[in-house]
């Protein structure tokens, strides 16, 4: 289902975090599920996956995840404060030590001059500690700037779960 380099990410992601005894939480848009669904490729997952969130619409980071309305009204639901939001809203709703998040727009349509097709925020949370988020600009068709962004998503996953 996965390329190669995301089966060998995905492995690095849970020997990881086995190793510290941390669970994650994916609270996912435009991935619609996937990086949770990488990570759970791999035996022992359920060691490190505490629970994962495909919160795709509005309403639903709204009602699942705790994001204010008024802030997807001012910056829309790909920016980087919702990522954030998101991040901590499902840190909220979980028993997990890490929150990776992904919005984004993933094509064909949606995308405009300021916000084009292929722009993905992640947002990042450890409970009781830091919040931040990351800004990507992927190209391709939809699969791609999805894959592309699983991809990324786990190497975000692998280099903030080592400190």
């Amino acid at each position: 289902m996965f390329p190669p380099e995301h089966y060998d990410l995905a492995r690095q992601v849970i020997d990881l975090y086995t190793s510290h005894k941390r669970k994650i939480v994916t609270a996912e848009s435009c991935t619609g599920g996937l990086i949770a669904a990488a990570l759970t490729e791999i035996p022992g997952a359920s060691a490190v996956l505490e629970r994962g969130f495909v919160s795709y619409s509005n309403d639903a980071k709204v009602e699942v995840l705790g994001v204010m309305p008024e802030l997807l009204e001012l910056s829309g639901a790909v920016s980087p404060d919702v990522a954030e939001a998101m991040a901590q809203g499902a840190l909220e709703f979980s028993l997990a030590h890490t929150c990776l998040s992904v919005t984004g727009i993933a094509g064909p349509d949606g995308g405009s001059a300021l916000k084009p097709v292929g722009l993905v925020y992640f947002g990042f949370a450890r409970r009781g500690g830091s919040l931040l988020h990351y800004r990507c600009q992927f190209a391709g068709d939809r699969g791609a700037i999805r894959m592309q962004a699983v991809r990324e998503g786990l190497r975000l996953l692998l280099s903030m779960g080592q400190d």
